[in-house]
């Protein structure tokens, strides 16, 4: 008798500084999901990106993850998957979906047409070039992907509505930059499926790119998995902490809370406890539900002496 799949999470944080408190957060949400349907979990750094990522933040990544109390049964870098990748390209290839871009981003914004993810859409100026005869290897020019027309309805956990055209509301992606590096796109689609992740559990930034990924899970014959989006940490402004606008990381958050104080103080943001009192994730455990974590966002304010939740 054929075993049913086993669930199998994961954690996907980019390494392009340290952890501040919406990695730790995002981090525990995915923890607490895969480790309450008795799920593996996986933790990947994702590293593709040269210019932002260094292998000092993926040594970090590691220390601040662990320090909070979270744990894994597999980790993996990013890079190490570059083989994939270029098979995953040949495939896109043999059915024409590809095509060589000249446009730098200026070009882009110059174009002036938004994307359904706040960036600036690809207008398709290159859109009928055909790759050199040798293929996309020998393009000196980023490589696109050619997206087909017509609406996409990926199902989220959290009802968020993913419905959309990416080819109309994304416009085409880069999926090989023009330095060589693998784009987020595909090197998220295809690493999912190679190690079999069925839940992916993420912040809801990342709610508008998902009918585009299910688009290159499609072109590729690959599964789809389950997507759940969560709130997010915003920063007084509005905008999502990130390492980009400076918010705290975690070795200075070490120096003013201990790791089950932070864990808790993350927990009664989100709903999970009514007060912030200490907590280690597995404490977390015996009372998870999703139907206690809040909707909205928060924001959230690092005073230097300590965090600060904002009406």
């Amino acid at each position: 008798m054929t075993e049913p799949l086993r669930e199998h999470g994961r954690f996907a944080p980019t390494t392009s500084g340290p952890a501040h408190p919406g990695t730790l957060l995002a981090g525990l949400l995915a923890w607490l999901d895969a480790r309450s349907l008795g799920a593996r979990f996986s933790l990947r750094l994702e590293d593709v990106d040269p210019d932002r990522c260094r292998p000092e933040h993926a040594q970090d990544m590691l220390a601040a993850l662990a320090w909070l109390g979270l744990d894994w049964d597999a980790a993996s870098l990013q890079s190490d998957h570059q083989t994939r990748f270029e098979a995953a390209l040949d495939r896109l290839a043999e059915q024409e979906l590809l095509y060589p871009c000249a446009c730098s981003r200026a070009d882009v914004q110059r174009a002036g047409l938004r994307a359904a993810d706040g960036a600036w859409r690809y207008p398709g100026t290159c859109r009928a070039r055909a790759l050199p005869r040798g293929g996309w290897r020998e393009s000196g020019d980023a490589v696109r992907l050619r997206l087909p027309p017509g609406r996409v309805e990926p199902r989220d956990e959290a009802g968020l509505d993913l419905a959309q055209d990416p080819c109309l509301e994304l416009g085409d992606p880069v999926l090989r930059r023009r330095d060589g590096a693998i784009a987020y796109h595909l090197a998220v689609v295809v690493d999912d499926a190679a190690q079999a992740v069925t839940r992916v559990v993420r912040g809801r930034d990342l709610a508008a790119c998902t009918a585009l990924q299910v688009v290159l899970q499609r072109a590729l014959g690959l599964p789809t998995p389950s997507y759940r989006h969560h709130l997010l940490l915003l920063e007084p402004r509005g905008e999502k902490l990130a390492k980009l606008h400076g918010a705290v990381g975690w070795r200075e958050l070490r120096g003013r809370y201990s790791a089950e104080a932070l864990t808790g103080w993350l927990a009664q943001r989100v709903g999970l406890r009514e007060t912030g009192g200490p907590a280690s994730p597995r404490e977390l455990l015996a009372g998870f539900a999703w139907e206690r974590v809040r909707g909205e966002d928060a924001v959230v304010r690092w005073t230097g002496e300590a965090l600060e939740s904002l009406p």
